[in-house]
């Protein structure tokens, strides 16, 4: 019996057939199904054709028709939907130069990335495996479709991806994949930095990540990647074992920890990170210092954002300071703060300014209320107007 996701795609596959044509799941899902791992997003491919598909479905959103591909939208859910084809030459060492639309599914699949990539299954659950993709993923390894050194000069995004597979999933490497690899690596510095940084987040969460490691090392391919090709020692400089990380701002931070002669902002400057990426390094550096220095104290949980204590006490273990630290834990504490943000203040700057009237407004007041702010947080104050004013009258403001 075929798992719930599969089941709720299944109408798409029907449709189509009773369109003449034909369909199969494709890729990470049938993989992923055969290993009994959770099921990410249903991939299908098939042989009619983006109009084909437009016309069967009232849903559709071209969003790489020129490659073939659609979204069909069916039941509040979104599913890729691929025409099957063969590339052309790729130039720019990421999409084809051409595709040409075909009606067997052998050819598709001979033009994927590894064998336990190039499975289909139709929708009775029946597997199509042209490439022993199944011995592959019984016996743990790794390869890729037909000669290696030219799968990876398609895409050398590849060569990283196999690298994922061994963190994700534990699995070995092939040694002709292993050999093309260490061939073809210097081809990954033509990649956009915001691949790699995709594929690279996906490798440290992987946990199987300290086997990962040793393949990072065996290929070289480290010598190839931003800011580490210049600071080798980095690799060898991680923490073993290794704890999975779930983001690139958590190993932005991790790294920075490591070596702060490289900033945060050059990490996220080489690498191309947001935004988002470089708060949460800033945030998750910052309370490391602080635990380092006063340990778990109620301003450090106060200044870190909820949305990464778990990445924070990941950190804490991978750098394996002492402390025992829950998820819990560290909410529990957050609950019994006096204050959740700088808005529950029982005092501002209007109250200030009352009682400094004759004072120019400037950096005097931020810098004012954020020692109240300390002050109240930390326990040294009550968060109380009277009391605060009482407070600043003993304890008055540096007025430039």
């Amino acid at each position: 019996m075929l798992p719930q996701p599969f089941k709720k795609a299944k109408p798409i596959i029907r449709k189509i057939e009773q369109h003449g044509c034909k369909a199969y799941f494709v890729g990470g899902c049938v993989r992923d199904y055969l290993l009994q791992r959770e099921i990410g997003d249903i991939d299908i491919a098939t042989s009619a054709s983006p109009e084909e598909i437009k016309q069967i479905f009232t849903k559709v959103i071209p969003v790489g028709i020129e490659h073939g591909t659609v979204i069909v939208r069916h039941d509040h859910q979104s599913y890729e939907v691929t025409t099957f084809r063969i590339d052309g030459n790729y130039s720019d060492q990421r999409h084809p130069d051409s595709v040409t639309f075909i009606d067997r599914i052998d050819e598709d699949l001979r033009r994927r990335d590894f064998t336990i990539n190039a499975l289909a299954m139709d929708g009775n659950g029946y597997i199509l495996d042209l490439f022993e993709g199944q011995k592959d993923l019984r016996d743990k390894l790794i390869r890729t479709v037909g000669n290696a050194a030219d799968r990876f000069q398609e895409d050398p995004l590849r060569i990283i991806r196999a690298l994922r597979f061994t963190s994700r999933l534990g699995f070995t490497i092939h040694p002709e994949t292993m050999e093309a690899m260490i061939n073809v690596k210097s081809s990954i510095q033509s990649l956009a930095v915001e691949r790699i940084q995709s594929e690279l987040a996906k490798f440290f969460s992987g946990p199987h990540i300290n086997q990962g490691l040793d393949y990072l090392k065996k290929s070289g391919v480290y010598t190839e990647l931003p800011i580490i090709k210049d600071n080798l020692q980095l690799i060898y400089m991680l923490p073993k074992p290794m704890i999975p990380l779930h983001s690139f701002g958590e190993l932005i931070a991790l790294m920075y920890y490591l070596d702060d002669s490289i900033t945060i902002t050059d990490w996220v400057k080489q690498w191309k990170c947001s935004n988002k990426t470089k708060e949460e390094a800033l945030q998750l550096n910052t309370a490391i210092k602080d635990y380092i220095t006063f340990g778990l104290h109620p301003w450090l949980i106060y200044k870190l954002n909820e949305k990464y204590f778990e990445g924070f006490i990941r950190l804490i273990q991978c750098i394996k300071l002492n402390g025992d630290l829950s998820l819990q834990g560290l909410k529990d504490k957050a609950e019994t703060l006096p204050i959740q943000s700088k808005n529950d203040l029982a005092f501002n700057g209007y109250d200030l300014i009352d009682l400094f009237p004759e004072a120019e407004k400037g950096p005097w007041m931020q810098e004012t209320l954020h020692k109240i702010e300390k002050a109240v947080v930390t326990g040294k104050l009550e968060n109380y107007n009277e009391t605060i004013k009482e407070w600043i009258k003993w304890n008055p403001p540096e007025i430039n």
